[in-house]
This record gives C-alpha cells, sequence and structure tokens, in this order.
C-alpha cells in the first residue's frame, strides 16, 4: 500500500475556505452565510470576491439555518459557517425541521469541533454533534481528516443533492491526504493493508491510526486502516469485507463514544458479523480548556490509545 507522509500540517478549516472560494468561481448558485465568525470560518475570500452572494447573519445561528432553507427554494446552494456546537446543538430545532424534515439542499459546514477546539474550553467543544446530525433522516454527515480531503469533501458537496453537515477543525494538522484525489461521499479509503486488526478512524484520528499501525507492525501486529470520512450514509460493504479478514476492530473518532463513529460500526456488526470492537472516542463526559495536545492526551485520543485498544481487542478473538 502508499505509504501517506505529512506534506506540511495545515488546519482543516483553511481547507474548507479554500473549497469554498473555489465554489465561488466556478458555481454562481453557491452562496455563504454567516454568524459573525468569517476569520475563523475562512469564510474572508468568499466575501471579497462575491459580496453579492454573502450574508453575514451575525450571532443568529437559528435565523442563520431558517434563511439558508429558504434560498434553496430559488435554486441557491446555501453554505452556512459557524463552530460545530452552534451549527447543531444550538439550532437543531431549525435544521430538524426546516432542512432534514423538508429535504433543503443546505450544506451545514462546522468548524472548531471536538475537543481540539483546545483553550475555548467545554461550553464550546461539541462532543455530541455526529450523533445529533446522523440521526435526522435525509442528512448525510462528514467528518474530514486533513486540509485536502476538507477541500475536497467542500467542493462535492456542492454537487450533492440534499442536506449535508460537514464537520471540520480548528487546529494545525497532519496534511497527507492527495491534494488530486476525489472525494467520494459515502465511500470509505482503504490507507493501509493488514491481516491481524481493523482500524477504521475518522477526522483528526485518522493520521493517529496510521501512526498506530506503523507502532503495531513493530511488535508484529498487522492493522489494516480505513479513512472513515462519511459517518452517513456509512460504507457498511467496506467495514464487513475489512473484518472478514481481520475479525476484530477497532474505532477512532474525536467524539462522545455514544452516538458517533463507534456505535455506527457496532450496528453494522451487530446485524451482520458480530466480533470484538473497541472504541477510541471521549468516555461520556465534557471537555475542558486546555492545548489540543494536551487534551487529546489527556481523553486518550492518540496513536497510543489505539495501539493498546487494537491489541486488546486482538486477545479478544476466539
Amino acid at each position: 500500500m502508499k505509504k501517506y507522509t505529512n506534506t506540511g500540517s495545515k488546519d482543516t478549516r483553511s481547507g474548507f475556505g479554500a473549497g469554498l472560494t473555489e465554489l465561488g468561481q466556478k458555481n454562481e448558485n453557491v452562496v455563504a452565510l454567516c454568524a459573525d465568525l468569517i476569520g475563523s470560518l475562512k469564510m474572508d475570500d468568499f466575501k471579497k470576491n462575491h459580496p453579492e452572494r454573502f450574508f453575514q447573519v451575525g450571532i443568529a445561528e437559528a435565523n442563520m439555518i431558517g434563511l439558508a432553507a429558504g434560498m434553496t427554494i430559488g435554486g441557491k446552494i446555501p453554505f452556512t459557517g459557524t463552530f460545530a456546537n452552534f451549527s447543531t446543538g444550538r439550532v437543531y430545532d431549525q435544521i430538524r425541521q426546516s432542512v432534514a424534515y423538508s429535504e433543503k439542499n443546505v450544506k451545514i459546514c462546522a468548524s472548531h469541533a471536538g475537543l481540539t477546539l483546545g483553550e475555548d474550553g467545554a461550553t464550546h467543544q461539541i462532543l455530541e454533534d455526529i450523533g445529533l446530525m446522523k440521526m435526522l433522516p435525509n442528512m448525510t454527515v462528514i467528518n474530514t481528516c486533513d486540509y485536502n480531503q476538507t477541500k475536497a469533501a467542500t467542493l462535492a458537496i456542492a454537487d450533492y443533492d440534499g442536506p449535508v453537515y460537514l464537520r471540520f477543525g480548528r487546529p494545525v494538522v497532519p496534511n497527507f491526504m492527495p491534494a488530486d484525489e476525489k472525494f467520494v461521499i459515502g465511500k470509505a479509503i482503504l490507507l493501509n493493508e493488514g491481516t491481524d486488526v481493523t482500524i477504521v478512524a475518522t477526522g483528526h484520528l485518522v493520521w493517529e491510526a496510521l501512526i498506530a499501525a506503523e507502532e503495531l507492525e513493530a511488535k508484529g501486529i498487522s492493522a489494516e486502516v480505513i479513512n472513515i470520512h462519511t459517518i452517513k450514509p456509512l460504507d457498511e460493504e467496506a467495514i464487513l469485507k475489512s473484518v472478514a479478514k481481520t475479525g476484530c476492530i477497532v474505532t477512532a473518532e474525536e467524539h462522545n463514544f455514544l452516538g458517533g463513529l463507534g456505535e455506527s460500526v457496532s450496528r453494522v456488526l451487530a446485524l451482520n458479523n458480530p466480533l470484538p470492537q473497541e472504541f477510541v472516542a471521549v468516555q461520556d463526559t465534557f471537555g475542558e480548556s486546555g492545548t489540543p495536545e494536551q487534551l487529546m492526551e489527556k481523553y486518550g485520543l492518540n496513536a497510543a490509545a489505539i495501539v493498546e485498544k487494537a491489541q486488546v481487542v486482538i486477545k479478544r478473538k476466539k
């Protein structure tokens, strides 16, 4: 398999900004709405180049979702931008009624997701958003791993007809996915072939999974690594094909273990091929203030935790 390397660390939110800028040039139906966080969401270039298609809503996220839903009726493709906490928890009723239930073509783009929001603390570090959004009928849920993949996903969802939740982050992280790789919604990416354990990871944990695979290899353990960028629809075929070979699985995500990727995978296994599974995720708690590195270490969201869980799950195999 191809060995993935960090070509230069970047923040995923800048990938969103770059993708939105490109869409502004390519698709005149794309409009952007922001809840007073233009710089944080990297929407500056779109606003500068297309002021007639940019709408500063202010700190009124519910109104932003309502406006976006209405714009779709005239054929526009609205991209809303604010922090993940305010993109989901604060406006859940509006999303449920005006976007998901009504099947409106709104792209809900959420930055600063998970613990790696960092020093702003628990009130801003939403760890429940994947669960909230995947439970909504008609909603597609995407959680990208690096700059390149976030840009590619931003471009791809503009061509997809239907509600989308696009989740990305604040910190600078390794950029390792190919810049020219087309983003296919609902299609997992096999990053590393293995025979002893399957590791499926999403978001910032994908790079950590690759590091873990190298560390496991040094211990004589062959790990298969899969990048699950689309939580819903989930690539069940890729998961089942892998576990049929390895016999066990570790899921890794920057999210509460309740309601996230891990639970979606558990459902697939329970219905098709019950096998041992271990979770690398936040254990039903809120976050706290700290640097992204400190928080990922404290809450066990890193390569070391994946290595540990892989060794545990292998021992559980019959």
